[in-house]
């Protein structure tokens, strides 16, 4: 399957999953704990500057992050236009620094790393008759199929793009949808042979 993780080395790919995961949470809270548009402003300075910091690591996540802040402003405009810009901002500037964050978190983490924290972390519901490894291997294979999905909607339109010379836009639906089947089938498929 695609991915998102860059072989780029960067300051942030010297730090634990874990590490990197409490912080992306932590920042996640303060986030949302921010009312006013002035720290909410520094602190999407402060997210751009930790994005822009890992140059060449987020070549691949680069298409991502433009969907986002046209969403971003999407929002915005909506509550503007509701006569609320103030939320419109605020949301806005949460969106924004909460995806830069995690696209940063992404194209620097492997995934079978994300998956050893993970398993750490859901141990203790062991006790109740949950088993902390499938749970984990879930989650990462949601992480996994996300970043999949972009990767693969990249290369269909770049792929359009090389034929017709525009964006292939809602064209690309029904083939992205097919291959995304595909390779769910093809995991699925690996997951009973190896774990069955």
């Amino acid at each position: 399957m695609g991915s998102l993780y860059s072989e780029h080395l960067t300051w942030l790919h010297r730090w634990p999953a874990g590490a990197k995961l409490l912080a992306l949470a932590l920042a996640g809270v303060l986030l949302f704990a921010l009312r006013e548009p002035a720290p909410l402003l520094a602190a999407t300075a402060a997210c751009a500057l930790v994005y822009a910091s890992l140059g060449p690591a987020t070549q691949a996540a680069r298409r991502l992050l433009l969907s986002v802040l046209l969403a971003a402003a999407l929002v915005a405009g909506f509550h503007g236009w509701m006569g609320d810009w103030r939320t419109g901002l605020a949301s806005a500037l949460r969106l924004a620094c909460a995806c830069s964050l995690g696209i940063a978190f992404t194209v620097t983490t492997r995934s079978g790393d994300i998956v050893e924290v993970l398993e750490r972390l859901l141990a203790p519901l062991r006790r109740v008759g949950v088993s902390p490894e499938r749970l984990s291997l879930q989650l990462a294979l949601m992480l996994r199929f996300t970043e999949h999905f972009f990767v693969q909607w990249k290369k269909l339109d770049e792929a359009h793009r090389l034929r017709t010379g525009r964006a292939g836009g809602l064209r690309l639906v029904a083939p992205l949808t097919v291959q995304m089947l595909q390779t769910a089938r093809r995991v699925a498929d690996a997951l009973f042979m190896r774990l069955g």
